[in-house]
């Protein structure tokens, strides 16, 4: 029998064993899926200084409602879906720029450390300065935006010993007193009160308190932000003439809390006074084109706020490269 198979034919033919392959079939490709992803620190430089933003994981808050509030919910979940984001489960970044100075390395914040208030996926803050070759015990010090259990969680290991040796560290005297107040053992704050004291306690000879406008160790100066905690700070860390503000828990969100900074958040202590700082602070940061380094934004968060309408806009800043 004689077959006649034409060039269109044989192309049809090729195409589709392709697709099949590609759906399906027994052939596969040249190496196999990874699976893997890329490690969780960025570098970039700050005039003279180096600095390594590591991640401490996704901290997921789930669905909106009673967490920002002040605004219907309905607006909430239509703002995330309108920035392509899920309605149902906001999903926090947790960012901790760690500033080679020359003379200091300073880590800001240390994550969620052994709870897992928030699920699995906190607590990789060690893990990500391991794998951005940064040892725990050259950290000189330690300075913290404020005592609530995501930020100061991290100081110690499971064995209650502290994970930073030779650090000093540094938060508002009047954080640490709320936090680790034995009295508020029995209230709804019990569990942020225990990981305080936890981790605060054990270091509580190597603290240092800073005030408002006091530039506490070379180029980094404290700038209070109250509402969110009662001593609640960000800081403006400069180098070589180049400046960044690290917000802390200013906003937590780069959408709902910028583009309406005054809906509450109800992990706020006092959410109208937190809603004034967040407005004042963002209007001065916008005005200024002072450069941001936002704890909970989208990885890495660092970029620049602008001022839109009533509210604001933050816009990423592109990462750089050394290469």
């Amino acid at each position: 029998m004689t077959l006649n198979v034409s060039r269109r034919s044989l192309l049809a033919l090729g195409a589709g064993l392709g697709a099949s392959t590609l759906l399906g079939g027994t052939a596969q490709a040249r190496a196999p899926k990874l699976g893997t992803q890329t490690p969780y620190w960025h570098r970039f430089m700050l005039g003279e200084a180096e600095v390594t933003v590591v991640s401490d994981g996704p901290l997921p808050l789930g669905d909106p409602s009673g967490t920002f509030t002040g605004v219907p919910k309905e607006e909430v979940k239509k703002m995330l879906s309108d920035n392509f984001l899920s309605p149902d489960n906001v999903v926090l970044e947790q960012n901790s720029p760690i500033v080679n100075t020359g003379d200091k390395l300073i880590l800001f914040d240390s994550g969620m450390g052994t709870s897992k208030a928030f699920g699995p996926t906190t607590g990789r803050q060690q893990k990500s300065m391991k794998e951005a070759g940064i040892k725990p015990e050259d950290i000189d010090a330690v300075v913290l935006s404020h005592a609530h259990i995501d930020h100061i969680g991290g100081i110690v290991g499971a064995d209650d010993k502290p994970l930073f040796p030779n650090a000093q560290y540094y938060i508002a005297q009047s954080d640490l007193e709320f936090w680790t107040d034995e009295g508020k053992m029995g209230s709804p704050l019990k569990d942020f009160i225990v990981h305080a004291r936890k981790n605060l306690l054990p270091v509580r000879d190597r603290i240092v308190f800073f005030k408002d406008g006091q530039e506490f160790l070379p180029g980094v100066t404290a700038i209070a932000a109250p509402g969110h905690t009662v001593g609640h700070t960000i800081f403006m860390v400069s180098s070589g003439g180049k400046s960044f503000a690290f917000l802390g828990d200013l906003s937590h969100h780069a959408v709902l809390l910028l583009e309406r900074p005054r809906m509450e958040f109800s992990y706020d202590t006092d959410p109208k006074q937190a809603a004034n700082s967040r407005v004042k602070l963002l209007e001065m940061l916008a005005a200024n084109k002072t450069a941001v380094m936002s704890y909970h934004f989208a990885w890495p968060g660092y970029g620049h706020v602008a001022k839109v309408g009533e509210g604001f806009h933050y816009y990423p800043e592109p990462m750089q490269m050394n290469l």
